[in-house]
């Protein structure tokens, strides 16, 4: 079968933006100056890895390329394609068409902390196996959410 296309949000599933403090194992970095810290967790640099071995992994973020020149010196890994989304700002389900011509007919998992309805059509609507799998921007990713990833790849 085709590698699947998994597609990786960053605000509210790499950066918990919605923890009142610092999470343990997190740090804090001014990456856009003037707009206060964004948090990241040196360790999912490896769960990234541990995805790309399984599949494609996309950065699926308002980021944009920002993902790759300044998240991945401080994740070590090598840069990931970048889903092109519309111009900031832009409503969560205005992601939709991007991740649909990302994912191609390809199996897709697509991390996000903000499905959508219109997200969830989409995924419900699709030949392809497709996994949304949901983040709670409090928490951010956990190890749960990358297993979860890895077995439904392995089950393809």
């Amino acid at each position: 079968m085709t590698r699947p296309v998994m597609l990786l949000d960053v605000d509210g599933v790499l950066n918990p933006f919605g923890a009142s403090t610092c999470p343990d194992g997190y740090l804090e970095h001014e990456f856009y100056p003037g707009e206060g810290p964004e948090r990241y967790c040196p360790g999912h640099g490896a769960w990234i890895a541990e995805l790309t071995a399984a599949g494609d992994v996309h950065w699926a973020s308002a980021w944009g390329e920002d993902a790759n020149t300044l998240l991945i010196p401080l994740l070590g890994i090598d840069p990931l394609p970048v889903v092109p989304f519309p111009p900031l700002p832009f409503k969560p389900e205005d992601k939709v068409p991007a991740i649909a011509a990302a994912a191609g007919d390809r199996p897709a998992a697509w991390i996000d902390d903000n499905h959508t309805d219109a997200g969830r059509r989409w995924a419900a609507g699709r030949a392809a196996p497709t996994l949304l799998v949901s983040i709670d921007s409090a928490i951010g990713w956990t190890r749960d959410d990358v297993d979860r990833v890895l077995a439904w790849a392995r089950e393809l």
